[in-house]
């Protein structure tokens, strides 16, 4: 089982400017026919270079800054060589221009950008404010995203996802973890999206959150049963179990020396098999797993270690039982 691949993510000008979350005073001074343009870039451009006729680097998804040097700047050019800068910066069909700390556009910034349809923005912070907030925004709501069929729960704060075949129990199991004390993040759905340097947080699906379906009971309101303690809306994903019914012994590692990794969003993140059967408490073991991730942290590799325990008695020359794995009383030499 794999996840589908991560959806192209976009943010429209319009969201940009009217988002609360952004912190910032925006407002449009002109373009608004066009303030439906996509921005698909974490990060912004400056304009500089484009006032000197540089247009080499400029991506047409990413916002166009003009801070204080480049409104300062501008006026300075003569008439004609404006328009010449301006021109073809436009034509290439920018998501949109924002002006920091306050300043209005120039004329001819609002003649072509009416004429273009490319949205003008003005925002009263400064610039390397308003900057650090648009890109912390960005990498928010543009962060590559995708969905996975799994159940995800904080272990002991080990965010451990569920994932296998439907039906095998992992709802159940997220339960009987939290009846244990741990919480629940996201049941069935768990959207989870990328953050650098290489991490995957995941949560719930919209009005999924704080609920679980258990066959036979139905849906069920976790926060609403345990308490807030019981949930959490987001948790990055440290280990992935997967949950497998009827499983031979060439599906899973009975020794636990070799790492097997879930590719997710670029990432790659320890998977684990557990073969599923009746009568095996799977909450149990998970929690097992849980404080042996958290024993891998500290630099604690149970089977690694045990095994060269056994490789440097041996090369001391002490013999062992393969039934009891105990040392024997050497051998009486031959007479």
């Amino acid at each position: 089982m794999r996840p589908i691949e991560p959806t192209e993510v976009s943010l429209s000008v319009q969201d940009l400017a009217t988002d609360p979350a952004l912190g910032l005073h925006i407002r449009i001074v002109a373009g608004h026919a066009g303030c439906d343009a996509r921005i698909r870039h974490n990060r912004i451009q400056r304009v500089g270079l484009v006032l000197a006729g540089h247009l080499g680097n400029v991506v047409d998804h990413r916002i166009q800054v003009c801070g204080e040097t480049e409104t300062s700047y501008f006026p300075s050019l003569h008439p004609d060589v404006r328009s010449q800068v301006l021109e073809p910066f436009f034509a290439l069909g920018i998501c949109c221009v924002i002006f920091t700390c306050g300043f209005e556009p120039a004329p001819e910034f609002v003649q072509i950008a009416e004429r273009t349809a490319t949205p003008l923005l003005s925002i009263s912070e400064r610039t390397g404010s308003a900057i650090q907030a648009i890109e912390d925004f960005l990498d928010d709501r543009l962060a590559p995203r995708t969905q996975v069929h799994g159940v995800l729960i904080d272990v002991f704060g080990v965010g451990m996802l569920l994932i296998g075949d439907s039906g095998v129990g992992k709802s159940e199991c997220a339960l009987d973890l939290v009846l244990r004390g741990h919480r629940l993040v996201a049941d069935d759905v768990v959207v989870c999206d990328y953050r650098p340097p290489g991490v995957v947080f995941g949560g719930p699906a919209g009005i999924l959150r704080h609920h679980i379906e258990v066959r036979g009971l139905g849906v069920l309101n976790i926060k609403s049963l345990f308490g807030v303690t019981a949930v959490r809306d987001r948790k990055r994903i440290d280990l992935v179990v997967h949950l497998r019914e009827n499983a031979g012994d060439d599906d899973y590692d009975r020794i636990g020396i070799e790492d097997h990794f879930f590719g997710l969003l670029g990432v790659q993140i320890r998977e684990i098999v557990l073969p599923v059967r009746p009568g095996r408490d799977m909450a149990a073991i998970i929690e097992i797993a849980s404080r042996d991730e958290l024993s891998r942290r500290a630099g604690h590799h149970s089977a690694r270690e045990f095994f060269d325990t056994i490789e440097r008695r041996l090369k001391e020359g002490i013999q062992y039982n393969q039934d009891s794995i105990l040392p024997m009383a050497p051998c009486p030499p031959k007479k």
